[in-house]
């Protein structure tokens, strides 16, 4: 297939598709799944192409912190990125696009030393942006009532970290929600998780689970459904947004 013929049936100028074809800007997943259609790629070939588009589609500021970023990581901000919503549940510590500074630090000096700490440090306060930015990303997020008792760093890290997130909380983009002992057990206890959803409605949504060494992605409709459905399950247990906050506040004193 010509080049030509190519753009004309995607509906872009030549130009546009040979600077694509050459690297020199970047493709859409939209666009990158109309290309796959008309050259009949499918299957698992074709959604492993769409979601490097979607790692892809904001390159940008992550790229200077490849040093200290693993490569699993990386594509999971793109992602993170380019969501429009993002639905988490976290067991033993607080999310990283709610994390203080000194939280962070103790964070990565615990679970990874003290090789290249305060890049990614820095790295990870940079995600943070996706929450203040012109069309700030819709964040739920659930807490085990756990993460507000364990002194990350010591009282003083501990106490400024709770503030943090009751100041957070209070944006209109994000919903906080403590998951008290008191409900008992839950769906949730063995799976923290991430659920990214898109503002383009042809980009499916995908799950997003990772350890100390690896990440995967879950892009299965069924495996989207269940974690969806987990989700609203650990939301109508958990305390309720204004419950939360008030127990937010509590734990900050408590660590004052």
């Amino acid at each position: 297939m010509t080049l030509d013929v190519a753009a004309r049936q995607l509906d872009m100028s030549k130009s546009n598709l040979s600077r694509i074809e050459t690297a020199q800007i970047g493709i859409k997943p939209r666009d990158v799944r109309a290309a796959l259609a008309l050259y009949e790629v499918t299957g698992s070939d074709a959604e492993a192409l769409i979601e490097i588009a979607r790692g892809a589609q904001q390159r940008g500021w992550w790229q200077k912190y490849s040093d200290v970023l693993p490569e699993w990581f990386e594509f999971y901000v793109g992602l993170e990125a380019e969501a429009a919503a993002l639905r988490t549940y976290e067991a033993e510590s607080v999310p990283g696009l709610l994390q203080t500074e000194a939280y962070a630090r103790e964070i990565y000096r615990r679970t990874a030393g003290e090789d290249g700490l305060e890049r990614k440090v820095a790295a990870r306060l940079h995600r943070q942006e996706v929450l203040r930015r012109e069309n700030p990303v819709q964040l739920s997020v659930v807490l085990n009532e756990a993460v507000l008792l364990r002194p990350v760093g010591g009282t003083a890290v501990m106490a400024e970290q709770l503030v943090h997130m009751s100041r957070i909380a209070q944006l209109p983009n994000v919903t906080i929600q403590v998951l008290p002992f008191a409900a008992g057990g839950h769906p949730a206890m063995s799976t923290p998780y991430v659920i990214l959803n898109f503002a383009d409605a042809a980009d499916a949504s995908v799950v997003y689970l990772d350890n100390l060494t690896m990440g995967l992605a879950l892009e299965e409709a069924d495996q989207v459904l269940g974690y969806s459905l987990l989700h609203e399950e650990l939301c109508r247990m958990a305390l309720d947004p204004t419950a939360s906050l008030t127990r937010l506040e509590h734990a900050s004193r408590n660590f004052a």
